[in-house]
């Protein structure tokens, strides 16, 4: 059996008795090559299965027109949505990507931060993993290639920082709720201090605030996985209580939707004895009955807009250290769980 061979420059100019440079520059279309010289090394290109070897016209030019993309769950909803942005957004500009998974891992996150510039990538589209403590590795990489950090982020790094509005979007969701006649309402939030948390919790306690509803701790209700099965369990808590929360806003749909379920088997009346807002309209909040109130965040446009300002920065290189915030705006999606009767 033939080992098998890569067609390279060399081969197509031996065949075609021209210099290699002769037949680089017809294949990328230059206008010293006549049109007959281009259509006969574009014919023999196709013809001997030529492919240009991308790392070796990096190692010349110094640019691959790739961009890494690090997240930490590729089949979380949000995330799709974001991925399919960015995807479409870097194609239109000419630009690859390579998506890689942390699995909200700290040392696999590293790991692919030094895999992405291994590959040479021109720039790296990053979302950190929940408990991302250590910079140092983050910070290093920003001295090699420029990194725009998207939904989760963090101040400790000066890079640009794509993010949806998520404290005042957290404050129109309560305040809804407030408009609604509730005061009794209780919010299902992360215990770690990660950012989205703490800025969705900011925006609750600015709602009540502003509205002059007292705080009520025993209502404020924390938990590691912010996830369906912890939203049941912590509602179950709720229950249990002598005076009932009549509101319930959950920093995710998975734990609004957990909230949901334990109210419809305990047959409590949704929304006229507990509502339930949720958030990131994910595809389970029109599918849970009733269908869930929740704040849609645009992840088509996060994915785009973070590729906008990564290849500005890749373009335009500056020594100048970049540290803005951008953010997003969201909409309320008003439905059965809050609706007004």
């Amino acid at each position: 059996m033939s080992k098998k061979h890569n067609t390279t420059l060399k081969d197509l100019a031996k065949e075609l008795k021209l210099s290699i440079s002769t037949v680089s520059r017809a294949l990328n279309d230059h206008p010293d090559i006549n049109a007959t010289t281009k259509k006969n090394v574009h014919n023999l290109a196709r013809h001997m299965n030529y492919s240009p070897n991308l790392f070796a016209r990096s190692f010349r030019s110094q640019k691959t027109n790739i961009i890494g993309v690090v997240v930490p769950n590729i089949s979380h909803y949000f995330t799709s949505t974001i991925l399919k942005g960015i995807l479409e957004e870097a194609e239109i500009r000419g630009y690859r990507v390579i998506i890689s998974e942390s699995n909200n891992s700290e040392s696999k996150q590293t790991e692919m931060l030094n895999t992405m510039t291994q590959f040479g990538v021109d720039g790296i589209l990053m979302s950190l993993t929940r408990k991302t403590t250590k910079v140092d590795d983050l910070l290093r990489t920003l001295n090699r290639v420029p990194i725009v950090l998207f939904d989760k982020v963090s101040q400790k790094i000066p890079c640009t920082q794509i993010v949806i509005d998520e404290e005042e979007a957290a404050f129109n969701a309560v305040e809804h709720l407030i408009e609604l006649g509730k005061e009794r309402i209780a919010i299902i939030k992360e215990t770690e201090n990660s950012y989205n948390s703490e800025k969705r919790y900011a925006g609750y306690l600015r709602a009540l605030e502003h509205h002059g509803i007292p705080i009520k701790e025993k209502i404020i209700l924390s938990t590691e996985d912010i996830s369906l099965i912890h939203g049941r369990r912590l509602t179950n808590i709720l229950l249990s209580m002598k005076k009932r929360p009549d509101a319930i806003f959950a920093i995710t749909d998975n734990a609004a939707i957990g909230a949901i379920k334990a109210l419809n088997k305990f047959k409590v009346k949704i929304p006229e004895e507990i509502a339930v807002v949720g958030f990131s309209n994910s595809a389970n909040s029109k599918i849970i009955q009733p269908e869930l109130t929740t704040v849609d965040q645009p992840g088509d446009k996060i994915g785009r807009t973070s590729v906008k300002y990564l290849i500005d920065e890749i373009e335009n290189p500056t020594n100048d250290v970049i540290t803005k915030t951008v953010e997003i705006k969201t909409t309320l999606v008003v439905r059965d769980s809050s609706l007004r009767a």
